[in-house]
């Protein structure tokens, strides 16, 4: 069975996603764009419920900083995109997870898989909005 759960930091934490905002804003030029957030998708096959639920508090977040949801909710965005990593290329976010499951486990390496969900606020272009996917997809990975 596959497990999936959705990882963002408390919007008072995301540092990453207001810095990653003011860079889209400043170096891109997009002023129509006013407010990002991004979660962490992982999916998780290979382990027990059990182990899984485990995991979500020790590898996947931390609870003191970061929200967890088992199912996307509405995040109220006006645009989402997704990134993730094509079979085949090396994740290092999904492989160091898939390491700590092996370690808390004693067990196999579980198969995990990641995707960066990005929710994007604000009334952009078609312009805009590619300019966002060229910036946030690496053309060569």
């Amino acid at each position: 069975m596959v497990y999936r759960i959705y990882v963002e930091k408390r919007s008072e934490l995301a540092t990453e996603a207001k810095s990653l905002l003011g860079d889209l804003r400043s170096f891109l030029g997009i002023s129509a764009l006013e407010n990002l957030r991004f979660l962490n998708r992982y999916d998780v096959e290979g382990v027990s419920k059990e182990l899984f639920d485990q995991c979500i508090k020790t590898v996947f977040s931390e609870p003191q900083t970061d929200v967890v949801w088992e199912s996307v909710r509405d995040l109220g965005a006006d645009y989402i995109l997704a990134v993730e990593y094509q079979p085949g290329q090396f994740d290092q976010r999904a492989d160091s997870a898939a390491q700590c499951i092996q370690i808390i486990s004693q067990g196999s390496r579980p198969a995990v898989r990641n995707a960066r969900i990005y929710a994007l606020y604000g009334k952009l272009s078609e312009a805009d909005l590619a300019a966002i996917r060229k910036h946030l997809i690496n053309p060569v990975e």
